[in-house]
């Protein structure tokens, strides 16, 4: 867990994984990097892709920390270090996270590309994570070729996106690729176990198994679902708790409800549809 500050830090941000033995459902890619970094076989250009959510930021400060920790063993950083500390806080000066959204155009890229040719302050490798890459518009893209075809040696790319789809195929081709699949459920429950032992807090089962798959694979969006279920006082938590919280509706409800649609009872299908509203579900919990 990163450190806190008097300041309440949000879970995702708190329990974010530190090295490549945290990361939670994207194993097969922390063994890559690690691999890769063990053999000095790091590629000059990383495209990390899939659902929001589920690792791809974090891996790429994770594979950034292990480049340059000094005290880095068997690829995996100290994360005590100075340098760790800084690049897991986002302000490490050789390690530069750039939003694609809000840096898209050409004129953001030659700013990169001038900034690429200086050498690093102190660290081995000069880092460049760009977020939501895929945001860049096509005058940026081809600013980016050069620099990808021929980076100076002591600078790494690691590109993040949601929508591989919308690159180039000439950017594309100059990336070695790792897809990110979905989390699946048991994995993020056993995970939001681990959060709430942590905070010393009581949560049932049935709550967490709620919480796990209402995410829908996404760790972030599970541990952002859990701040708030936290947060609403009860302890233990339960899964009635969750359902009053998220305006989801219990299964025994769902069933009854279309219980009455088969036997034709208007009468009763109004008053569940009533009983509904009054508790705060949202009806459209029903269709889905």
């Amino acid at each position: 867990m990163e450190s806190g500050s008097s300041e309440y830090t949000v879970l995702a941000r708190r329990y974010r994984p530190r090295g490549f033995a945290d990361v939670v459902g994207q194993e097969h890619v922390a063994q890559a990097l690690k691999n890769a970094i063990n053999s000095s076989r790091v590629a000059h250009a990383y495209l990390f892709t899939g659902a929001r959510g589920v690792g791809k930021t974090s891996m790429a400060r994770i594979l950034a920390k292990s480049l340059n920790c000094p005290h880095a063993v068997n690829g995996d950083p100290c994360n005590e270090c100075d340098i760790c500390e800084s690049i897991a806080r986002g302000s490490d000066v050789d390690v530069q996270e750039i939003d694609g959204a809000s840096n898209r155009g050409i004129d953001d890229i030659r700013q990169l590309r001038a900034n690429v040719n200086v050498r690093s302050m102190r660290t081995r490798y000069k880092v460049y994570i760009v977020d939501e890459v895929h945001m860049l518009t096509k005058e940026a893209f081809n600013a980016l070729l050069k620099t990808l075809e021929e980076p100076p040696p002591s600078v790494k790319f690691v590109f993040c996106t949601t929508e591989p789809n919308k690159l180039p195929d000439t950017i594309l081709s100059r990336c070695q690729r790792f897809d990110f699949g979905t989390i699946e459920t048991a994995s993020i429950l056993n995970r939001l176990q681990q959060i709430a032992d942590s905070e010393g807090r009581q949560v049932e089962p049935a709550a967490l198994s709620l919480v796990s798959r209402r995410a829908a694979g996404s760790m972030r969006d599970s541990q952002s679902l859990f701040d708030q279920v936290l947060a609403f006082g009860s302890d233990p938590v339960t899964a009635a708790d969750v359902h009053r919280l998220l305006g989801t509706a219990p299964d025994e409800r769902v069933v009854e409800l279309f219980q009455a649609i088969l036997n034709q009872d208007r009468g009763m299908v109004l008053e569940e549809f009533n009983s509904a509203l009054i508790d705060g579900v949202q009806l459209g919990e029903y269709t889905d």
